[in-house]
């Protein structure tokens, strides 16, 4: 899928790392440096290169909004996701009292879980946790109906877990909250590349994605409804901007890498043959991304459960292709130079699943090796992996 429009897999090496981070086609690496060479001021100005930045911002904007179905207008863009969390986290605390609640689950990446948390603490509101299935990795629905109450004010779920790929039933998750009167945040970080996005399907009140997760440069964003946004006053300059998103977004935007993201997308829009609307197109593009990630992934796990003294954390029901395992006798860092040498890029760690982690019992013994496909990626990548692993 698409492998010759990326420069840096012509290094030799199988790029099985994309859930830390993806590789950039050609086509976004000349929209960044386009922008740069055909110069560029700061928005808001008379003249042309502020007018491109003008454009570059609100083109990047359309682009978002139409890769997870949303509106333009209510797409904050900033540093990454993180950041961009803590900056929702600490503007919607601002209305929590004491004795509210706020509902956050052990599946999600630290980057869902930590800014709710301290967030809660600083306003006296109470924390409440999702559990996971430690045999499945799952995370049973069911338990929101005990979590919700009147008093709860935000649930952060994860669309896919970024080490066992589970993707929980979000929108089901999503209507619970919304039934007791909360906001549900949704970390799709993991999940958006690795199929088509619908934020208004899921539920997701905001839904938050990064672009270097899709092949896009070091860009986060989190996507609303411009009407909730309007209702929100966070913190920022008495002289910047007080529209929506702009009231969001602190200092200036990074403009060439913004024409990066608007080029990543239309680098996913063409994955297909499909005809139509950018949207139209990256549904089907998406669809067949998944297909194609999912063939490949169960080639991996069939010939990891082979290996003899592999262990294969997780078997949620529904997952992406991202396979988080160890073997017997070798730490994770061991495992993944061995890799290494062998010319397989995988990472090894916690990777940031802090909570999920100490539920499976791993984390404090350097967790696993999590080897991740994206559409990229193709049989040769998965059969060296294999091949070293059966060799050591």
């Amino acid at each position: 899928m698409k492998r010759a429009e990326f420069p840096a897999l012509q290094d030799g090496y199988a790029y099985l790392d994309g859930a830390a981070g993806t590789q950039v086609p050609a086509s976004v690496i000349d929209a960044v440096a386009g922008t740069y060479r055909r110069g560029i001021g700061n928005v808001g100005g008379a003249f042309p290169a502020s007018h491109r930045a003008d454009e570059i911002v609100a083109n990047a904007r359309q682009a978002v909004a139409d890769l997870v179905g949303g509106d333009p207008g209510g797409v904050v863009l900033g540093a990454n996701m993180t950041t961009l969390t803590y900056r929702l986290a600490n503007t919607l605390a601002t209305g929590w009292q004491p004795g509210d609640e706020v509902v956050v689950t052990r599946l999600d990446h630290d980057a869902n879980v930590r800014p709710w948390v301290q967030a809660a603490e600083k306003a006296g509101a109470t924390v409440k946790w999702a559990d996971v299935d430690r045999a499945t990795g799952d995370l049973p629905t069911g338990q929101f109906d005990a979590l919700l109450s009147e008093r709860t004010r935000l649930v952060a779920v994860t669309a896919a877990s970024n080490v066992l790929g589970t993707r929980p039933d979000v929108a089901s998750i999503t209507a619970a909250a919304h039934t007791a009167g909360a906001l549900t945040y949704v970390d799709g970080v993991h999940a958006t590349p690795h199929g088509p996005t619908d934020r208004t399907a899921l539920g997701a009140d905001f839904y938050a994605t990064s672009a270097y997760k899709w092949c896009g440069p070091h860009v986060g964003a989190v996507v609303a409804d411009p009407a909730l946004l309007e209702n929100l006053r966070p913190d920022k300059l008495a002289s910047s901007s007080d529209d929506v998103p702009n009231r969001f977004e602190t200092g200036t935007l990074p403009f060439a890498d913004l024409a990066g993201v608007t080029a990543a997308v239309e680098h996913l829009a063409g994955l297909t043959d499909a005809t139509g609307t950018r949207r139209e197109r990256l549904l089907a593009s998406m669809t067949a991304a998944e297909d194609h990630e999912q063939r490949l992934f169960a080639r991996l796990l069939d010939g990891l459960r082979e290996i003899p003294g592999v262990t294969l954390h997780g078997a949620p029901q529904r997952r992406t292709a991202v396979a988080y395992f160890t073997i017997d006798g070798q730490t994770p860092r061991q495992t993944a130079e061995t890799l290494a040498a062998a010319k397989v890029n995988v990472w090894n760690g916690h990777n940031y699943a802090w909570e999920l982690t100490s539920a499976l019992g791993i984390r404090d013994a350097g967790s696993a090796v999590r080897a991740s496909i994206v559409h990229y990626n193709d049989g040769t990548d998965v059969d060296r992996l294999l091949d070293c692993l059966q060799r050591t």
